[in-house]
């Protein structure tokens, strides 16, 4: 990663308040938002505990679009940001991982003969 020298927020680099950047995090929200609703839908359709990990994965990620927003908008402070930012990261990855490791045909604990 390359360091950006402190000069270059004061230069107009900073998300704080940046109209584009947070035109940018508004529709990936809307558009988690939606993925959200579907994800809901298909559990409650389900009632799978794979269909429940996967709201909670997209969920996760409706979270993060909320954090960069707030970001953007001054309330949420750059080391929180990175932080929680890179948390949701880790908690997403674990849940698809643990969805697919647990409830793939021939998972551990699967007794039926795969074909």
């Amino acid at each position: 990663m390359i360091p950006i020298p402190a000069s270059a927020t004061v230069a107009g680099w900073g998300v704080e308040g940046s109209l584009p950047l947070l035109a940018v995090v508004v529709v990936a929200g809307v558009g988690t938002g939606l993925l959200f609703l579907v994800s809901l839908v298909a559990y409650r359709r389900r009632r799978g505990a794979q269909y429940a990990l996967i709201s909670v994965a997209v969920g996760a990620l409706l979270v993060r679009s909320v954090v960069g927003a707030g970001t953007v908008l001054g309330v949420v402070p750059m080391p929180v940001h990175h932080y929680l930012e890179h948390s949701l990261d880790f908690l997403i990855a674990a849940v698809v991982l643990y969805a697919v490791y647990a409830y793939a045909p021939g998972s551990v604990g699967d007794d039926a003969p795969s074909d």
